[in-house]
């Protein structure tokens, strides 16, 4: 099931996308809902972002070939941080680079959806919260990344976290694959759960010492490079079952 946030004739909502329809329901995918019987065209709606979340979670270092490249250690253990909702940012729409920003790159991720409140997990069990899962594009100003000791610029910039274009419920991401366009030319692929440390154990970790809610976010890291991006660029970040998140990049005057 592909669950669609959108805005339609000022009415923002959940949908349910059916080919190229989607269902109008009553509710969310997190508290309940039921379908009203409508449907409206995917061209004829602006899409949103598929969850404004409660709390906004991301992991680093999480891919061996993109440590290497960054130049940093590889971690023993499960690492967590934190991003903004201010720099959430919907598919189709531009990401702003400010105009001092020097070394804007790209960094294509499977986001995992919490669908159930969740404490105190096994790993075994951990998968049973996860609602679906989408598309990140965690825009990183390297620069300001070296010297932010907390990344509020260089991480969490306007615009600088594009996710989307809906959440799946029902993908495998074992036999996922992550793809990244820059101007419609293959930059980046790997595969997706060639992680240091998988899903199942940072839900885990995590619900230790932190209660995950519905609607909660959790960016799974990358893989590989970016190069530098500039004004005009076009980046496009598909992962198997998921569909395709695109974004362009655009120089703040």
């Amino acid at each position: 099931m592909k669950w669609i946030r959108y805005t339609q004739a000022g009415r923002t909502g959940y949908g349910i996308l059916e080919g190229e329809r989607i269902a109008a329901v009553r509710g969310d995918p997190f508290q309940g809902y039921e379908k009203t019987g409508e449907t409206v065209r995917l061209d004829d709606v602006r899409l949103e972002v598929p969850v404004v979340p409660p709390t906004f979670y991301c992991v680093g270092l999480n891919y061996v070939t993109h440590i290497g490249t960054e130049g940093l250690k590889i971690p023993t253990q499960p690492d967590v941080g934190y991003r903004a909702n201010n720099a959430l940012l919907a598919h189709g729409q531009d990401v702003v680079m400010p105009a001092d920003a020097t070394k804007v790159h790209y960094e294509g991720e499977l986001v995992v959806v919490i669908g159930k409140k969740t404490r105190n997990v096994s790993e075994a069990e951990a998968r049973r919260c996860v609602l679906g899962y989408t598309i990140g594009n965690d825009v990183s100003e390297r620069v300001w990344q070296g010297s932010d000791r907390t990344f509020w610029r260089a991480k969490n910039s306007d615009t600088f976290k594009p996710m989307g274009p809906w959440i799946e419920t029902q993908a495998d991401v074992d036999a996922m694959e992550t793809v990244v366009r820059l101007n419609g030319e293959e930059r980046t692929r790997f595969r997706t759960d060639d992680m240091l440390f998988g899903i199942d154990r940072f839900i885990s970790t995590m619900s230790r010492y932190l209660t995950l809610y519905p609607g909660d976010i959790l960016w799974m890291g990358t893989d590989g490079h970016s190069p530098d991006l500039r004004d005009g660029d076009v980046v496009d970040i598909s992962i198997t079952g998921l569909g395709t998140l695109t974004n362009r990049f655009v120089r703040a005057k």
